[in-house]
């Protein structure tokens, strides 16, 4: 496997997303989601507010990540399912999207608590994806769960095209077998389109939030139980 002990960092990252640049981004993220709320389209309006504080690339990415209106977060809380009721349920995966933000949680790297309450990251691999060091133990953290909430079927949507898929989907398949919950992973095209139809949905992707039946919102409970040197950057703090 392929050494990279902090997936998803870079060392501006520590200037960027530093105690004193918090402040700043904080500022930043209200004014982004008043614009929101008052109909402006998230790129435009993240535009508006970062040329004002002056914000880096990696920053402004933070904060589209990051915002949202109210309507938007009430429709997408309307449709996240709590973990006491996962038993004897069929779980659908959005696989790089939860996987990549717990290899970035387990590197130390910055990982985003956004306003509607997921965790994103600042990867952006690119349709490049290698297995690292820290891919096991995701995976395990995600089977765990899983068999204490006593789930029936686990179903991971990796995107094939994406370097690796087929890879990772043998590891997954390896790594979950000793679980009692049955373990299924497809590399298919168009993953989003696939999980917006769908019930019981693992993701973080706004874009399939907002289709999705439902949704479990898994990565804020597995970094939520406590992940050492974890960096969760709270805009709202």
């Amino acid at each position: 496997m392929q050494k990279q002990p902090r997936r998803g960092y870079v060392p501006e990252d520590d200037k960027e997303f530093g105690e004193e640049a918090l402040t700043v981004l904080a500022k930043a993220g209200k004014d982004i989601c008043y614009l929101l709320n008052q109909g402006y389209r998230i790129e435009g309006a993240v535009t508006f507010v970062c040329n004002h504080y002056m914000l880096s690339q990696r920053q402004r990415i933070a904060l589209i990540r990051f915002g949202a209106s109210d309507e938007a977060i009430n429709r997408r809380k309307a449709k996240e399912i709590i973990t006491e009721i996962c038993k004897g349920r069929t779980f659908h995966i959005d696989g790089f999207n939860t996987i990549i933000t717990l290899e970035v949680a387990l590197s130390a790297a910055p990982v985003i608590l956004c306003r509607d309450g997921c965790l994103r990251d600042l990867a952006g691999l690119r349709g490049t994806y290698h297995p690292i060091d820290k891919t096991v133990k995701a995976i395990n953290l995600i089977g765990a769960f899983f068999e204490n909430k006593k789930a029936a079927r686990v179903v991971f949507y990796l995107d094939a095209p994406v370097s690796n898929s087929g890879r990772l989907s043998l590891l997954i398949k390896e790594e979950l077998r000793k679980y009692s919950f049955l373990t299924e992973v497809y590399c298919i095209n168009e993953v989003d389109h696939v999980l917006k139809s769908l019930e019981y949905v693992v993701t973080a992707d706004f874009a399939i939030l907002e289709e999705a039946k439902s949704y479990v919102n898994l990565n804020r409970y597995l970094l939520g139980e406590g992940i050492p040197d974890l960096w969760l950057v709270d805009f709202l703090c």
